[in-house]
């Protein structure tokens, strides 16, 4: 509303500051998709577009050598309507969604905005590329105070962006960046605030050098990021922004902090503080709101409080083995490679991870389809394993998993395929989320399965998609064997996850089939959400049979078996996660 060409040039500045924190070499290895909003023939809005295309199309992308293959268009930004016999109209201001990709050449150095506190000393950084300037104009604190301003952050100059990015690239190579953040929406400010909030620590900034004006120097969505270096490597780092010609817009502006609050000071003089859970608490309410009415409000008033614990230490992992110790080596050695059913139905998407992470173990990984078995095309008898895995299968609608059971249970030709498989003793098998779901309800074909839980939607009443910390559990499954009291994250991905039992007794029951639970941060059995995120009864959310060849889980292990598919992953982790390890032993087992 204020400069058409200075939107679209931040929108794909914003793009690049974002993406730069993985490592992807060149910039011309970025691609760009726009997606040009804009109220055609409304006054202003047709040379506003050609500002802006211009702008972007025929000036910037060409000299960052970018390109834009690919976007869409839409031309009708404006409704107009009659009430009460009075015209009325809504029109909304021209607007570029600009979405960067690109291959990464190594995602293990891509940094997060999480800060590190298991480093040593560290320090921050600002790379301020509006070089001081910390304009206002239609910043999210101009428009708190229902006030436009008069000039809007810009791109003054390409080659800065240029620089920024083949400068932090240089330092994702020599793992110098401990974590990052672009400042965009809400300035400095909101980047410092949620790097604590993801790194669950105090911070310390000062604006000495960032202009006299305090709500400039924090509020200002100016291009640039916030980034967390070792105490060690701060000379080093910033001889490398000198060296692509950025050396006078880095400025050294803070620490972490041991009383976990998150503070701004100007000469020593405290500027801005507060708790950093009490920031966190404010920075959720609008999304709390929404939850309220949208979700069961007793499992939104549950996350709420647990954002505001300050002492919560986070996902984590503990383990009883070593991941890198790979059990299933002397069987694949032998040369052998056992057969397993991949089976999906109609709807199921997780197929290919779960048969990446077979494949890994040392087996041969068979995409088997339901109307495989039920034509008789395939035969499990052919097979020492089966992993049903996750999805939609018929869309749900038949309730969660039972329309692929029941097309088991109601087609002989399939019923005495299952009954068959799952009586012999030289066979395992696997359910996932939708997988599991399935097999739950063919109790009748699996041994030691009587007292087995029913899974129903969630008590969130919504679908959980998101990283859980569980434990393993002291069973008979061959799945986890050698894994009992083991505890890290995992991704869960469902909609009807709480496991249901008939009766108290069921519970009680299957006490010792119990493989995995839902624990929170402390390592505490989860009761409360998110740390449960479908209300299931003592956490439960894995279970296996009297023999332990046949387990089913509601997370899913095959999204996350390589370290880097994690969100969080410690260290320590090289090639594999501590999920990679059921798949081994599903091997082993084998023999």
């Amino acid at each position: 509303m204020l400069d058409y060409a200075a939107s679209a040039r931040l929108a794909v500045g914003e793009s690049i500051t974002n993406i730069a924190a993985a490592h992807i070499g060149d910039m011309k290895r970025i691609k760009l998709s726009a997606n040009w909003m804009a109220a055609a023939g409304h006054p202003g809005e047709d040379a506003g577009l050609y500002e802006a295309v211009k702008a972007v199309g025929e000036e910037l992308c060409p000299a960052l050598g970018l390109t834009i293959p690919v976007g869409k268009d839409s031309m009708s930004m404006k409704t107009a309507w009659q009430d009460n016999g009075e015209d009325k109209a809504v029109t909304a201001p021209l607007s570029l969604v600009i979405t960067a990709f690109g291959a990464a050449t190594d995602i293990r150095k891509t940094v997060t905005p999480q800060l590190r506190t298991d480093k040593g000393e560290t320090a921050l950084l600002l790379v301020d590329l509006g070089a001081g300037k910390n304009r206002l104009g239609a910043s999210c604190l101009a428009q708190v105070y229902n006030q436009l301003g008069k000039t809007p952050v810009d791109l003054d100059a390409p080659e800065l962006l240029l620089n920024f990015f083949n400068a932090v690239q240089a330092l994702l190579a020599d793992n110098k960046l401990l974590a990052y953040h672009d400042r965009s929406d809400g300035g400095l400010f909101v980047s410092v605030a949620e790097m604590a909030f993801a790194g669950k620590t105090g911070v310390s900034v000062a604006l000495d050098t960032l202009g006299d004006d305090d709500l400039a120097a924090l509020y200002s969505e100016e291009l640039g990021a916030v980034m967390q270096v070792s105490a060690d490597d701060v000379e080093s780092v910033l001889a490398v922004f000198a060296a692509n010609g950025l050396g006078e817009l880095v400025h050294r502006v803070g620490t972490l902090n041991t009383t976990d609050t998150i503070e701004f000071t100007r000469g020593g003089k405290v500027v801005l503080s507060e708790a950093r859970t009490t920031y966190r608490a404010m920075w959720a309410e609008t999304t709390h709101a929404m939850q309220r009415l949208r979700d069961n409000p007793e499992c939104a008033d549950q996350e709420h409080k647990a954002k505001q614990d300050a002492k919560d230490p986070g996902l984590h992992a503990k383990l009883s083995y070593d991941i890198n110790d790979d059990v299933a080596a002397p069987y694949i050695a032998k040369g052998i490679k056992p057969r397993i059913a991949i089976l999906r139905e109609q709807g199921v998407n997780s197929h290919l991870e779960m048969a990446a992470a077979f494949s890994r173990a040392g087996f041969t990984a068979i995409d088997v389809h339901m109307s495989d078995v039920l034509s008789g095309a395939v035969a499990l008898e052919d097979f020492k394993g089966l992993a049903a895995c996750g999805g939609f299968s018929y869309g749900d609608v038949l309730g969660a998993g039972e329309g692929w059971a029941k097309s088991i249970l109601f087609n002989q030709r399939a019923r005495e395929q299952f009954e068959g498989f799952f009586h012999r003793d030289d066979t395992f098998s696997l359910g996932v989320c939708n997988g599991c779901q399935m097999l739950s309800n063919l109790k009748s074909l699996i041994p030691g399965t009587a007292h087995w839980p029913h899974f129903v939607t969630n008590k969130s009443e919504r679908f959980e998609a998101r990283v859980a910390m569980v434990e393993v559990q002291q069973s008979k499954s061959v799945l986890f064997a050698d894994m009992a009291g083991s505890r890290m994250p995992i991704a869960v991905s469902h909609g009807e996850g709480r496991a249901e039992f008939a009766a108290q007794a069921d519970l009680q029951s299957v006490e010792d089939k119990v493989a995995l639970r839902y624990v929170n941060n402390y390592g505490e059995v989860a009761s409360v959400y998110p740390a449960n995120p479908n209300g299931s009864p003592q956490g439960i959310t894995g279970l296996t049979t009297d023999d332990g060849r046949c387990t089913i889980m509601m997370p899913h292990p095959e999204r996350v078996f390589r370290a880097v598919a994690n969100s969080w992953r410690a260290d320590e982790w090289q090639e594999d996660s501590p999920w990679m390890r059921i798949f081994r032993n599903a091997r082993r087992f084998v023999g």
